[in-house]
This record gives structure tokens, C-alpha cells and sequence, in this order.
């Protein structure tokens, strides 16, 4: 079995779902998720005292996902984007998992870093074929 030619192109249809996954993922990155965490959202709050590291936790994470969800809106920066993004994914579920405790809530940040991975793999030939 050969790797995909980084010359090659994907359909249409499959380069505008994608584009539209990674607008809607970029979305709910800054709006729902980082967003409420600068704000103080109580139950942000709440997750990172249950973490017990600190606030300035919560702050880190924040901006890590508001440079991804912006970074997954853009060509040149969504494979990066979509690589940490599923990185921090990992991280907040196996914190969900061992630290909180948290049962179902483990499903979003899964959930979440699957479809970003479907995303960073999808676009990383184009990526390479990307003019600097």
C-alpha cells in the first residue's frame, strides 16, 4: 500500500464538507468553549477548581482553544490547528476520565478530538502542497 500522492486533489464536495466542519468546529472552539472559560463561566470554573492546578489553568486552555478554533478558519494554519486541538482533546478526556471522575462527560472531548483529527489527516497533503 503507497502514501497518497501529495499532488492529489479530493473532490469538491469532500473539500466544501470539510470546510464547512472546520468552520462549524472552529466556531464552537471559540464560542462555546474558549469564550465562556475567559468570561468565568461558572461551570469552567467549577472543572478547573475540580482539576486543582489552579485558574490559571483555565486561562491556558482558553487561549489554546481560541488559537485552534481560529487556526482551523484558516488554510495554511488548520493542519497545526487541528493536530493540537486533538492533542487538548486527549488531555481533557483522560483529565475528565481519571482526575474528575467525569463518566459521560468524557464523550465531548472525544467526540470533539475525532472530529479534528478527521480534519488535520484530511488536510495535510494539502498542507504540503501549500505555496510558502
Amino acid at each position: 500500500m503507497t502514501a497518497p500522492s501529495p499532488t492529489r486533489r479530493m473532490p469538491v464536495a469532500a473539500h466544501r464538507a470539510l470546510w464547512v466542519l472546520q468552520i462549524l468546529l472552529g466556531l464552537f472552539f471559540v464560542l462555546a468553549s474558549a469564550l465562556p472559560k475567559f468570561w468565568g463561566d461558572p461551570f469552567a470554573v467549577a472543572i478547573f477548581d475540580g482539576i486543582g492546578l489552579g485558574q490559571w489553568l483555565r486561562y491556558v486552555v482558553g487561549f489554546l482553544e481560541l488559537a485552534g478554533g481560529i487556526g482551523l478558519c484558516t488554510r495554511r494554519s488548520a493542519v497545526p490547528a487541528a493536530t493540537g486541538l486533538v492533542l487538548l482533546m486527549v488531555g481533557a478526556a483522560l483529565t475528565q476520565a481519571v482526575v474528575l471522575h467525569g463518566g459521560a462527560l468524557v464523550v465531548t472531548p472525544l467526540v470533539l478530538g475525532a472530529l479534528t483529527a478527521v480534519v488535520a489527516v484530511a488536510r495535510r497533503n494539502e498542507t504540503l502542497t501549500t505555496p510558502r
